[in-house]
């Protein structure tokens, strides 16, 4: 009898983490209809589930995921499907990265190795990118004629600067994980060997942390990106009163007099 593959998208919680890895190694992670649906589905359900309160998202074997699924891309194209081909924007990229982007909680992409295409978008939309020392990014889009998707052109710029992710877009080539940190891509570079205990340390420090807080702060940065000052400052406030209400404020306040180390509940 033969047994059943292995879904390609996996999804393990523990210790209020989530880490969600995509499952496709014989095909560098790249994403087929099925992967996406599922991708989609999953982010979706951790985004909404109070009891996770810190996202890891990563991937098997030699890549961390290479984008679209160009062999199921060339058989949609030769046989006509244009539906299936060309409402994939609406239908996955745009949901799984709104998820990843928008989740009230902190997000870590423990980049394993090439993150390409749809792939580097997605570790875009991500809090913090930490990167085995054999890893790295390409943007390659217009190597195939088309134009950046999965948020690339909203995140890109916002890290390297819109004349370096224009450069990065038009002239696609693979950035090392050195020179991935070096203009901005990656928070951290470390041996392949420690990418996954340095990533763990750092996901159950942000899942014992103030989930509410790490939330607003996460919002806020996100809404002075596409407000003025004034309207920033506005916001700020109204996640001033909304984290100095939570039970996890009270608890810091009360530990801090009492010289003590908070507890935080997420809450």
């Amino acid at each position: 009898m033969t047994e059943p593959s292995a879904p390609p998208v996996l999804l393990a919680v523990e210790g209020g983490i989530a880490t969600i890895t995509l499952n496709r190694p014989e095909a560098m992670n790249s994403l087929d209809i099925a992967t996406k649906e599922l991708l989609r589905d999953t982010v979706e359900s951790v985004a909404a589930d109070d009891s996770v309160r810190c996202v890891v998202l990563t991937g098997t074997g030699r890549g961390f995921c290479v984008g679209q699924d160009l062999k199921e891309h060339i058989q949609l194209l030769e046989s006509g499907s244009s539906d299936e081909l060309f409402t994939t924007v609406e239908r996955h990229y745009n949901p799984i990265v709104t998820a990843l982007a928008t989740m009230p909680k902190p997000v870590v992409a423990a980049v394993n190795g090439v993150a390409a295409g749809a792939g580097a978008s997605l570790a875009m939309a991500c809090d913090i990118r930490v990167l085995a020392d054999t890893a790295g990014f390409n943007f390659a889009f217009a190597g195939v004629a088309l134009s950046c998707d999965t948020g690339a052109s909203y995140h890109l710029p916002r890290l390297v600067g819109q004349a370096k992710a224009l450069e990065l877009l038009y002239f696609p080539s693979t950035i090392s994980a050195a020179d991935s940190q070096e203009i901005g891509l990656a928070n951290q570079v470390v041996p392949a060997a420690e990418l996954d205990d340095t990533v763990h340390a750092l996901a159950t420090r942000l899942a014992a942390g103030p989930t509410v807080a790490f939330a607003s702060i996460r919002q806020s940065v996100a809404y002075s990106a596409q407000h003025s000052f004034a309207d920033s400052l506005a916001n700020e406030g109204q996640m001033m009163n909304r984290t100095g209400a939570t039970a996890d404020h009270a608890a810091a306040v009360t530990a801090f007099v009492a010289k003590q180390k908070p507890v935080f509940e997420g809450r």
